[in-house]
């Protein structure tokens, strides 16, 4: 199936949730926040809509892979009877007893820790609780396979990119980015300000051998938890 990036018609069918036309064969929702991001993809995902063969989460959009330009014209018309489902506050909220998915082990070195705490008004070790301390979110894939836009994570630690990205970050690298948290899957070019390494024992973020590849998957939760090297 092709779907090409240009928008064909701007329909404003969910209020205040712009839908687009994306292509023919696909629809597009612009949203305001990554928990907007994460509410609609839940509740398009349990809804099981006819015609939808896929739902891609990013940043601000999801993107509705169809089966057809048929289904255009009534999933759009159905995504209007599901706003009133949407929950984002509830997507960002830590699952009763706060019990992780995973728990990824970091070794807080990372070549940028002190210019995070500089950047944040924090000590290292308090940049360091920040991280560790509550419960991270996957909002979704991209960038390199395997990499995970994390996000719910302490507000005091967005901080912005590297002004010069680096040509190598070493696979396992844990770093931060505006909202996000994420670690690299693989050695990358990357401008995220790196606070951390994971241990040598985590399971690869990334392998083609499993049922599903990507380790984090949206709408996992995330656990940081400080090791020594």
């Amino acid at each position: 199936m092709t779907v090409t990036a240009e928008v064909e018609r701007d329909v404003r069918g969910t209020g205040a949730i712009p839908i687009r036309d994306y292509g023919d064969q696909a629809l597009l929702l612009e949203l305001e926040t990554t928990a907007d991001v994460l509410a609609w993809a839940d509740v398009i995902r349990k809804a099981e809509l006819p015609g939808v063969l896929d739902i891609v989460p990013a940043a601000r959009t999801v993107l509705i892979k169809l089966d057809g330009p048929r289904y255009q014209a009534p999933t759009r018309q159905r995504l209007g009877g599901l706003r009133t489902e949407v929950d984002p506050e509830a997507e960002l909220t830590p699952p009763a007893g706060g019990r992780a998915d995973l728990t990824i082990d970091v070794v807080y070195d990372g070549p940028d820790l002190d210019e995070v705490a500089k950047l944040t008004g924090l000590s290292r070790d308090e940049v360091i609780a920040a991280h560790t301390g509550s419960l991270w979110r996957v909002g979704f894939g991209g960038f390199a396979p395997g990499f995970a836009y994390l996000v719910g994570g302490d507000r005091r630690l967005e901080v912005p990119r590297r002004s010069e990205p680096r040509t190598k970050v070493p696979a396992g690298s844990v770093g931060l980015a505006g909202e996000f948290s994420g670690v690299y899957p693989r050695e990358s070019p990357g401008g995220w300000q790196l606070i951390g390494r994971t241990s040598e024992h985590q399971a690869a973020l990334w392998d083609i051998n499993r049922d599903n590849p990507a380790l984090l998957t949206s709408g996992m939760w995330i656990q940081f938890r400080a090791v020594e090297s």
